[in-house]
């Protein structure tokens, strides 16, 4: 073959691989879908395992609230409460509310948000 078919071959695949490339389609990203999981009550609206307990989106929470229709509970020890806490947040420990939690003085109609970290 001559020097001129050569690169008159490679121009061709050279031209071909680039318009497939400018042809081919882009990847768009996928957006994150995040779905709550929808909360089942059990027998005396208590979760038995950590799976059964809803988990809260941080938006959920601030709105309710600010909106007085949630109380905060921190459920870690009373000096990590002491050390930082969101405010207005109750302190009750998690193994208290573990030992007793129909026990608990807090109002069953408001929506109770526990949190330790």
């Amino acid at each position: 073959m001559s020097k001129t078919k050569t690169s008159l071959v490679i121009s061709m695949l050279l031209l071909a691989t680039l318009a497939c490339n400018a042809l081919a389609p882009t990847a768009e990203p996928v957006p994150t879908t995040i779905i709550e999981p929808i909360f089942t009550p059990k027998a005396g609206n208590i979760p038995l395992t950590e799976a059964d307990v809803p988990r809260v989106s941080l938006e959920d929470a601030r709105v309710a609230i600010e909106s007085g229709s949630a109380i905060v509970v921190d459920v870690r020890r009373p000096e990590e409460y002491a050390a930082s806490h969101i405010p207005g947040a109750l302190s009750i420990e998690f193994d208290e509310i573990e030992a007793n939690p129909a026990g608990l003085d807090l109002n069953k109609d408001q929506w109770i948000i526990t949190y330790c970290a």
